[in-house]
């Protein structure tokens, strides 16, 4: 099982990032689980300072800005 991190204090787009995440891993039909990190302290601890981010398995896959589905879709498949 994957596990999907989105990083984020909880600012709109930190959700949006959430949404997005959750629809892609049911449509991806891959194995996975999503848990939001607030604490500022862990998420600088996996080498964040800006968020919104998305870590898989604990390798960071974007910094800063809301991800696209597809892209989502596409590193949970990898």
């Amino acid at each position: 099982m994957k596990l999907v991190q989105v990083m984020g204090p909880g600012c709109s787009k930190c959700n949006e990032t959430a949404k997005i995440v959750e629809e892609a891993i049911a449509e991806s039909g891959v194995e996975a689980r999503m848990e939001k990190v607030s604490d500022f302290a862990e998420i600088a601890r996996l080498g964040v300072f800006t968020t919104p981010a998305v870590a898989i398995n604990g390798e960071v896959k974007v910094v800063g800005k809301v991800p696209k589905k597809a892209d989502v879709i596409a590193w949970l498949k990898a």
